[in-house]
């Protein structure tokens, strides 16, 4: 904490869709195709918003009729999505306004920084190697068959202890419940952003200590605060 009495913090760990990438459309569209070529009814992209954050088999699951929602249904989905969203996920998906300067100044700073996504691995890296900037990011993590998912602590404590990193001295932001979760449960400082997929109230019942309504805002944690224009 520092003189004047603001938390100050070592290392950040960022969700990445909704919280980093504006990736709605290109996941909608994606299992849309899925559902149409299943012929099942599709979804208006908006309702993805709910479907979204607790990896693609809950994705698929919550997409599928209620009378559909078999093992193998979903098994087939899965594998189907994955091969749609390959094709799809460069259409619109980019970083939301105000990511790319944040993630500059804070590299600048000397802040490590982490992705940690429900998303699957492979899908992780590759659209953070081609949509953000290359280099910035220590670590960046998917969702892998040994490892449990988001909400469940264990991958953020194990990106904290590879960074060498007290969990209290880590803020994690993401734009869900579960994301806030994740950090609340690690120990870390909870913070939602409110131009994700999810709403405020969800963020403050997961246990949100800070929302931000522009990415820039996070800098009031560091030495910096180029948002507000100034050195603290």
């Amino acid at each position: 904490m520092s003189k004047d009495g603001c938390l100050y913090f070592k290392a950040v760990i960022f969700d990445l869709d909704g919280t980093l990438l504006d990736s709605l459309e290109d996941i909608a569209e994606s299992m849309n195709a899925v559902l149409k070529e299943c012929g099942f009814p599709e979804h208006d992209p908006e309702t993805y918003r709910d479907f979204i954050g607790e990896g693609i088999e809950q994705l698929v699951r919550q997409a599928l009729p209620k009378s559909n929602r078999t093992d193998s249904m979903i098994e087939r989905c899965v594998v189907a999505m994955r091969n749609e969203y390959e094709k799809r996920w460069t259409f619109t998906t980019r970083p939301y306004k105000g990511v790319l300067e944040l993630i500059d100044e804070l590299s600048t700073q000397g802040v490590r920084m982490a992705i940690l996504s429900n998303k699957p691995d492979r899908f992780t890296k590759v659209i953070t190697a081609v949509l953000l900037p290359s280099g910035r990011f220590d670590l960046v993590l998917g969702a892998k068959p040994d490892v449990p998912k988001k909400p469940d602590p264990l991958a953020a404590l194990n990106i904290a202890a590879l960074f060498n990193i007290q969990p209290q001295s880590v803020i994690f932001v993401g734009d869900s419940g579960i994301d806030m979760e994740t950090a609340v449960s690690a120990g870390m400082y909870p913070v939602g952003v409110l131009w994700g997929f999810r709403p405020e109230d969800e963020l403050i019942a997961g246990g949100a200590k800070a929302l931000l309504d522009h990415p820039l805002e996070l800098l009031r944690f560091f030495k910096v605060d180029i948002y507000s224009g100034g050195e603290k």
